[in-house]
């Protein structure tokens, strides 16, 4: 299992897809580890994209294989999303931002 921390933006700076990205997701899927699509991998991404936005926050939020809650993160749920977005759209989707709350 691989657990990364991501430091936080700061008190009330959220982060965005790229910048959590950077900060965690990259350990895993910029190398496949664990299973991780990569990013940029449209056919290991297609059937995930086929999820949605909310299937695959669901996912991320409660873990999923060997990628633990949050993706081992610190994230917001919000953070989360914007991740999500840069990494399907960076992968052959062209999911839309969130609505900010």
């Amino acid at each position: 299992q691989v657990s990364i921390a991501a430091a936080s933006g700061g008190a009330g700076v959220e982060r965005t897809g790229e910048q959590l990205y950077q900060a965690a997701c990259i350990a895993c899927h910029a190398t496949g580890a664990a299973g991780a699509p990569k990013l940029g991998d449209n056919a290991a991404w297609g059937p995930r994209l086929k999820l949605g936005l909310s299937g695959l926050l669901k996912s991320v939020v409660m873990g999923k294989n060997a990628m633990p809650p949050k993706g081992g993160s610190d994230a917001t749920e919000m953070e989360l999303a914007h991740a999500i977005v840069y990494m399907a759209n960076k992968s052959g989707g062209s999911l839309k931002e969130p609505a900010a709350k």
